[in-house]
């Protein structure tokens, strides 16, 4: 099923009616939905490097303009890390971890324990968005959440063209 631009913009604005929503869903995926998505969320930066997947809310994995490398890039433009590194380690971090910190998000006697669990804020370092948050165990290892197998989504998913890359 096609779907307009503007309906695939609601979409990703977070203001799409349920049964456009219920119907995206359940409907196959198709290759002109994604480059359409694609389009728009290429239209909404400012920089000029090709976005070649969302990776996820702010980031992107892109393809650098002159040297055709992916790296993991920021709505504002940070380029944080190659594409499959993990652009945490790269980022700004808070970690809350006494029970002050805590309750400044869970009311008081429902927060986790210190000693049991930690919240690890993960911060863009230019611009400040809150891309993610972790809940570990204090001492367990930076969460390195996914590595996209971008040929494959390409080839077999919305039989498009893989971009060219240099890493």
């Amino acid at each position: 099923m096609f779907y307009e631009k503007a309906k695939i913009e609601e979409l990703i604005d977070g203001k799409i009616d349920w049964p456009s929503l219920h119907s995206m869903l359940s409907m196959p995926k198709d290759a002109e939905r994604f480059r359409i998505y694609l389009e728009i969320l290429q239209s909404r930066v400012t920089w000029e490097d090709k976005i070649v997947l969302p990776y996820s809310l702010h980031l992107y994995i892109v393809q650098k303009a002159k040297t055709k490398e992916w790296v993991i890039k920021c709505d504002c433009g940070h380029e944080f890390c190659a594409w499959n590194a993990n652009w945490k380690l790269n980022a700004n971090i808070r970690v809350r971890e006494t029970p002050a910190d805590m309750l400044e998000i869970y009311p008081k006697l429902m927060s986790p324990h210190p000693d049991w669990q930690v919240l690890r804020e993960y911060y863009c370092p230019d611009c400040g968005t809150l891309l993610d948050v972790e809940a570990p165990t204090p001492w367990y290892p930076v969460i390195h959440d996914w590595i996209p197998d971008v040929e494959a989504f390409y080839k077999e998913w919305v039989n498009m063209e893989v971009p060219e890359r240099s890493n």
